[in-house]
């Protein structure tokens, strides 16, 4: 991880001296995450695919503007929720932020393997799971579970104290397993 930060750091500083195929190889990285990360709190894949290449080209229209290079993923990220968000805003009249979860478009993101119907039945009981969680306890979890981030990051992506970050993500989480507990009496987990 410390070799692919160094490399990405790089590959920033070349783009921002104007080498595109570096930011290309950046996103090349880096798509197919955002995009997941998107597609879990958007629970829809157009909007998800559209707020990805939104984010990239803010991304690549404000390089110049991140300070340390090391930091690109948070500040990555941190687009990508603002893009997001502003799309939530701008849909609030219509559907609430909360309401804008589908289970069957985000669990269809999902790469199931094996014969037996439990991998799919599993699948999708975490997904109706994460559902039921507020919009920022879903994001939470998805930026530390299935992203990897740490506190610091995500307070850097959310643009809140790691305190807050902590008071969502295990909150999330015990919910998370009072939710999923009957899965796992049926020898599910």
């Amino acid at each position: 991880m410390i070799f692919r930060a160094v490399e990405d750091a790089d590959l920033i500083r070349q783009a921002t001296r104007g080498n595109v195929e570096s930011f290309n190889l950046l996103v090349s990285r880096w798509e197919k995450r955002v995009y997941n990360y998107l597609l879990r709190i958007t629970a829809n894949r157009e909007d998800a695919l559209d707020l990805t290449q939104d984010a990239f080209l803010k991304a690549y229209q404000n390089l110049r503007k991140l300070d340390d290079p090391g930091r690109f993923a948070p500040w990555l990220y941190r687009i990508a929720h603002n893009e997001a968000y502003s799309m939530f805003r701008k849909r609030k009249p219509e559907t609430d932020v909360d309401e804008m979860a589908e289970p069957e478009s985000v669990g269809a993101g999902i790469t199931v393997g094996g014969t037996s119907g439990f991998p799919i039945e599993l699948s999708l009981a975490v997904t109706a799971a994460l559902d039921r969680l507020t919009a920022e306890q879903r994001e939470a979890v998805v930026l530390k579970i299935y992203q990897g981030f740490k506190f610091e990051e995500m307070a850097e992506i959310l643009s809140c104290p790691v305190s807050t970050i902590k008071s969502r993500l295990y909150t999330a989480l015990e919910l998370l397993k009072i939710e999923l507990a009957p899965m796992k009496a049926r020898g599910l987990s």
